[in-house]
C-alpha cells in the first residue's frame, strides 16, 4: 500500500511514507556528501503536481526547492538549521492538494 498522502525517498533509497516532522528531520540529518546528497518528498502518485527537495551544499547548509505546478509556486532556499526545514516542509505540504482533500488555505495566524 503506498502513502495516503505523500513519500519522502533520499538518494540512499531510505523511504518513509507521509513522514512527520520527526521523521524529515532524522532523514536529513541522515543526507551526507558523499553517496546520500538529497531527498525528495511528493505525492504517491504518478505526475506529481507539487514536490521538495533537500540537498546539502558544497558551502555548507542545505538546499531547500519547493515546486508546486498548482499553485505556480517555485522557491529556491539556502538553510542551516535541519529542525527549521523539517518544520517549514511539513507546514509546506500540509497546505498542497491531494486527491480526496480539498486545499487547505495557507496562513500564517
Amino acid at each position: 500500500m503506498g502513502a495516503a498522502y505523500y513519500r519522502a525517498v533520499s538518494e540512499s533509497g531510505d523511504h518513509i511514507e507521509d513522514p512527520s516532522e520527526d521523521a524529515l528531520f532524522m532523514l536529513i540529518d541522515d543526507l551526507n556528501d558523499t553517496d546520500n546528497t538529497f531527498l525528495v518528498v511528493q505525492p504517491d502518485e504518478g505526475d506529481p503536481v507539487w514536490f521538495t527537495s533537500v540537498a546539502i551544499v558544497d558551502e555548507g547548509g542545505y538546499e531547500v526547492v519547493r515546486r508546486d505546478r498548482v499553485r505556480g509556486e517555485h522557491g529556491v532556499v539556502i538553510e542551516n538549521s535541519i529542525d527549521r526545514i523539517a518544520r517549514d516542509l511539513t507546514v509546506w505540504m500540509a497546505a498542497r492538494k491531494f486527491p480526496g482533500r480539498a486545499t487547505q488555505p495557507t496562513s500564517n495566524f
